[in-house]
């Protein structure tokens, strides 16, 4: 303040003071500035990014205790223009980091310059470089004993990996790249240790249609060969299992991976082509599908498997927009009843079904109500879903009660997101692993009390992300912090009654979770479907060859494989109706041209064409007339037969007609089920009567009374011929000029008109109707297996 008060009262003294400051103030500019270069240099390539890359590898073990080597390896590129001299990589270790929020933080910035964790170990375990050309990557490999590193307490710790050196713009030792990690140390066995159960999701997305072969086998026809590919040694379902093996693990498994790969494994099925077409499935990879099974097989001895409903149903998307729609929520019940059947039937376990699983544990009331609905009453959900409200200082276990009877298994959101990225480069892989290990060992220091903690990963991790998953596992399960245990044991685990329960409100669902749900349209559309399905199964001898495959198949259509891939979806689940479509119009009316009736009487044949392969049955053919007063059917407007026709046959349903008019009238034939259900299309033809008319009947009238008048005169000429007979016999009884009795009658004797009448007699020739183009025939139906030809 004095000072202040001297300058600015200008008095001689001060300013002098004041210039001598300044002075001296300028002559340590440049001083000051050679000393401020390095951070500055070190914050501005952190903006541009980093002069020199490092990429951690590897490191081994991914948690050391006493006694042991740490092995670290990598790479260095230089990714500036100019040569870096006198360069080399050491090992730093930082502060020990006592929050989880604290080991976000870091991840966070992994390869940010400011603020290099302490000191390098040194020289001895250090790594030197020359020199590193611009745009040239050098490996790196440091081991060290770990007793070197001077860690103190148990904890996580920050650990580095930097490059130093210098360049010819900048001639002096300055850390030009970092990457930083975590070091989890806790040698010897905590006290208490958590349990923690790992999800192992075995899942894949939509592979089979709703079409099978027409044989006994039902041949199955998939969308495409993508299934065989992760089956493949190397591929992303191979790798879940080869791994998983080994790992103390709970299996989540989709009850439809199972069934296509069973499919695939018994042989002979086929892949859709272009339009209607199917090709072979190659042989190959039956052998694949089989190898799978087995190893699959094996690896769940032993282990908790859980089975999701079948094709793994998207339980928001139904709850948001498909509760609307009548009988969407019996298909996930119809998908929760066959999963445990095809579990048993295929690995030879008995699966819990008592889970659901919404997408990335995100739940709302409608969710919860959803997936409880076909009978779970346990719901993994996640921490950053079901997020704590009381301020607690450590991670909660993972069972809450949450009313009516239901319990939220809460996954830890850190632990199940933190293989999600892109692991295929080792580097990435590497930091995934330690951030795991550093979370985990994190939760067991915050607190004494032991507790259950759940990791709920990705559906469908790649090939790269299950190796990291299987990596950091081991770890763990070798580890001295953690022990495993099973998704059960963790749901019934005592509950931390400070812990939330409270499910959060539909509002707060997650946007981009909301965007990908399937579109209310694909419910209805599935209703649609079930609809048909429901007309068509009740005509079937064997209902069971079509209402199981199409079953299914509507379960694949609710899939949350289809999450934002609409248009994919769409496309299946319009095929699956096109299908149904299909089949149920293999068994039709046959068009009918017009038919002519002559006479009063006739009938009408009507033919129904079975394509199928078996025989159908509970229908009703109805032939209406619609214009009763001109011509009936079986004496009325309408009558109706029974129809049973083998499969790959035909029959011909015959109707008494008849006609009081003459004239044309539609008659409509129309197939119904036995409950009274229009089913195809109805047929429409017109009949032309041409029955006799007034005159004509009155020409065959006069007919008739002229054949009588004759038959009359022939019966009195006979008469008066047997009565001349007779006088003439007594007369030559009497006289000689008789004939004889044994003499013949002369010819001459006949009258003509008594020799035609006779003639007549024998064979009359009577007017008849013209034969009618539908000539009648017996009225009873063809028999079931009667062919027609058309």
């Amino acid at each position: 303040m004095a000072e202040a008060a001297d300058f600015q009262g200008t008095s001689a003294s001060p300013a002098r003071r004041w210039l001598r400051r300044t002075g001296a103030l300028l002559a340590g500019a440049p001083l000051l500035a050679g000393l401020l270069q390095l951070p500055a240099a070190a914050s501005a390539a952190a903006a541009s990014g980093d002069p020199v890359s490092v990429a951690l590898d590897s490191m081994s073990p991914n948690a050391p205790t006493d006694g042991d080597t740490l092995t670290v390896s990598g790479t260095v590129t230089n990714n500036g223009k100019q040569a870096v001299t006198g360069a080399h990589v050491g090992l730093r270790v930082g502060p020990i980091l006592n929050t989880r929020s604290g080991i976000n933080d870091v991840a966070q910035h992994p390869d940010e310059l400011q603020g290099i964790p302490g000191s390098e170990v040194g020289d001895k375990y250090a790594q030197k470089f020359a020199k590193l050309a611009p745009g040239v990557a050098e490996h790196f490999s440091i081991s060290v004993p770990v007793d070197k590193l001077d860690l103190g307490a148990n904890g996580v710790y920050e650990f580095g990996v930097a490059l130093s050196g210098q360049t010819s713009a900048q001639p002096w030792q300055q850390v030009l790249g970092v990457q930083r990690t975590f070091l989890p140390w806790q040698p010897s066995d905590a006290d208490t240790r958590t349990r923690t159960t790992v999800l192992w999701p075995l899942l894949s997305t939509v592979h089979m249609t709703a079409k099978t072969g027409a044989g006994e086998l039902q041949t199955p026809v998939f969308l495409n060969d993508d299934l065989a590919k992760e089956l493949a040694p190397g591929g992303r379902l191979d790798q879940m299992v080869s791994l998983g093996k080994d790992l103390d693990v709970t299996w989540v498994i989709d009850p439809d991976l199972l069934a296509s790969v069973d499919a695939m494994a018994s042989g002979n099925y086929r892949l859709q082509g272009e339009g209607d077409t199917t090709v072979a499935g190659p042989k190959e990879h039956q052998a694949l599908a089989k190898q799978w099974l087995a190893s699959l097989q094996k690896a769940v001895v032993g282990k908790e498997v859980v089975a999701l409903p079948f094709a793994d149903p998207d339980l928001a998307s139904l709850a948001h927009r498909g509760t609307s729609v009548t009988g969407s929520l019996s298909h996930l019940k119809d998908a929760t009843d066959v999963a445990a059947t095809t579990v048993k039937t295929v690995l030879h376990v008995t699966p819990s079904t008592d889970y659901a699983w919404p997408v990335n544990g995100a739940v709302d009331p409608s969710i919860m109500r959803v997936a409880t609905s076909a009978g779970a009453d346990r719901v993994i959900a996640r921490s950053d879903s079901l997020q704590e409200t009381a301020g607690l200082s450590y991670t909660p276990s993972a069972a809450r009660p949450v009313g009516g009877g239901t319990t939220a298994v809460v996954a830890d959101a850190k632990l199940s997101t933190a293989f999600e990225g892109d692991l295929t480069k080792a580097a990435d892989s590497t930091l995934a692993v330690q951030e795991f290990l550093a979370q985990s060992l994190e939760i067991n220091a915050q607190t004494d009390q032991q507790r259950s903690i759940v990791v709920a990963p990705q559906r469908l991790p790649t090939a790269a992300q299950a190796q990291a998953m299987a990596a950091a596992v081991r770890a763990l399960q070798g580890g001295t912090w953690s022990q495993a245990q099973d998704l059960t044991a963790a749901a019934k685990a005592k509950p931390d009654p400070s812990a939330t329960t409270h499910i959060p409100s539909t509002s707060v669902y997650p946007t981009y979770l909301r965007r990908q749900e399937l579109p209310a349209s694909a419910f209805e559309l599935i209703a649609r479907t079930q609809d048909k399905l429901d007309d068509f199964q009740v005509i079937l001898s064997d209902q069971s060859r079509v209402v199981t495959p199409f079953g299914r198949a509507i379960n694949r259509g609710m899939s949350t494989s289809w999450r934002g891939q609409s248009d994919d979806g769409d496309a299946f689940r319009n095929g699956v109706e096109g299908w149904l479509d299909d089949l149920a119009g293999q068994v039709r009316l046959i068009d009918k041209s017009e038919t002519k009736l002559s006479g009063r009487s006739a009938t009408i044949p009507v033919t129904v064409q079975n394509n199928l392969v078996q025989p159908v049955g509970h229908l009703v053919l109805r032939l209406t007339s619609t214009q009763p007063t001109r011509l009936k059917i079986g004496g009325k407007a309408y009558y109706e037969q029974p129809v049973d026709i083998a499969g790959g046959h035909a029959q011909s349903v015959k109707f008494t007609t008849s006609a009081n008019a003459n004239g044309r009238a539609t008659v409509i034939a129309q197939l119904y089920t036995e409950d009274g259900q229009e089913y195809g299309a109805p047929v429409t033809f017109d009949v032309k009567v041409t029955e006799v008319t007034p005159t004509v009947m009155l020409v065959i009238g006069g007919g008739v009374l002229l054949l009588v008048l004759a038959g009359f005169r022939m019966y009195t000429q006979r008469k008066r011929a047997a009565a001349r007979q007779a006088g003439e016999g007594g007369a030559g009884a009497a006289g000689e000029d008789s004939d004889g009795p044994g003499n013949p009658e002369a010819p001459g004797d006949r009258l003509p008109e008594e020799s035609d009448s006779a003639a007549g007699a024998d064979d009359p020739e009577q007017p008849s109707d013209p034969a009618p183009d539908t000539a009648p025939e017996s009225t009873d139906p063809s028999g079931t297996g009667e062919r027609v030809d058309r």
